[in-house]
């Protein structure tokens, strides 16, 4: 392109030099400046690009460097995002507001080439980003394109690690979801690098393991004794879908015939009530749920391998009649 004049922008040291080949070069707000010999872009000519967030390719976005407004009036070369020419005039200086405004598309973003708002990294297109190249949410790390991670490369969402590919991993490089180990590409693993699923140990390449390097799911200890049942088999079982139906909290009217003594002084509006609302504890709500319960349901809970009646009290709170135990 030769004697049109190209409309730009440059970036300068924070005392308006540059370092072209072969040395510094001093600039001047507002100034115009020409330079002899072949232009050649990355080797001789002032340099300069037509987009602003390109200048950034070759300076640091660094609130400390001077960004101008710049004009080419002689011949320009120009070779993908970047030009040069030999004649070039330093027009105004941009405030650091302006260059915010002019490298993002979306609002009180701190950083370059963001599209959403309130990003403090570098081309983010979703918003309220502190790291760079994200396309989600609250991500606090690099090259996310899913919410609210904190680490770097994630792909799911809520992640807190780094090259995740699901969601809520807290480790490294999951493929799963809820991972709190590394390398897992089953869900919910507590260890590393597993295949399978709702494993606590590593290397397993089956499901519910708390041990290590094993392909088949391993039977579970039940009432302090072994059995032939899997974790799997736990989580389908009657029982556990019975069991896990005992309310968290209740409360039960206790009429005042009912009442001891201690009650009718700490209630003594049961006098006008006639009782009182009395607030049960968990050992209580567990134990109202199981006399509540049907014979065969109560005969599910009771049919688990090994069962013991001590440990069921331990454990729940809940006293079995004797004959059914």
């Amino acid at each position: 392109m030769k004697n049109e004049l190209i409309r730009g922008y440059k970036v300068f040291r924070p005392d308006w030099s540059c370092r072209p080949d072969g040395g510094f070069k001093q600039y001047s707000c507002p100034g115009r400046f020409q330079q002899d010999g072949v232009l050649d872009v990355c080797g001789n000519g002032m340099h300069f690009c037509l987009k602003l967030s390109d200048c950034f390719s070759y300076y640091q976005f660094n609130s400390e460097n001077k960004v101008a407004e710049v004009i080419a009036h002689g011949e320009v070369l120009r070779d993908g995002d970047k030009c040069c020419t030999n004649d070039l005039e330093i027009v105004r200086e941009l405030t650091w507001q302006e260059v915010l405004t002019f490298v993002n598309t979306g609002k009180d973003c701190t950083g370059y080439c963001n599209t959403g708002d309130r990003n403090t990294g570098d081309r983010n297109t979703g918003s309220w980003n502190t790291g760079s190249w994200n396309t989600g949410y609250c991500n606090t790390g690099d090259r996310n394109t899913g919410d609210r991670n904190t680490g770097d490369r994630n792909t799911g969402d809520r992640n807190t690690g780094s090259w995740n590919t699901g969601s809520w991993n807290t480790g490294y490089c999951n493929t799963g979801d809820r991972n709190t180990g590394d390398r897992n590409t089953g869900d919910r693993n507590t260890g590393d690098r597993n295949t399978g699923s709702w494993n606590t140990g590593d290397w397993n390449l089956s499901s519910f393991n708390t041990g290590c390097f094993m392909t088949e799911e391993q039977p579970i200890m039940m009432f302090n004794k072994p059995t032939t049942m899997t974790y799997r088999d736990w989580m389908n079982s009657n029982a556990r879908y019975l069991l896990n139906r005992i309310p968290k909290n209740a409360a039960a009217w206790i009429c005042a015939s009912d009442m001891t003594d201690q009650e009718k002084t700490d209630h003594p509006e049961y006098q006008t009530t006639g009782g009182y609302l009395k607030t049960l504890d968990e050992s209580d709500v567990a134990q109202t749920w199981w006399d509540d319960l049907r014979q065969d349901q109560r005969d599910i809970v009771l049919a688990l391998p090994n069962f013991d009646a001590e440990i069921f009290f331990q454990c729940t709170g809940i006293k079995v009649d004797a004959e059914n135990a």
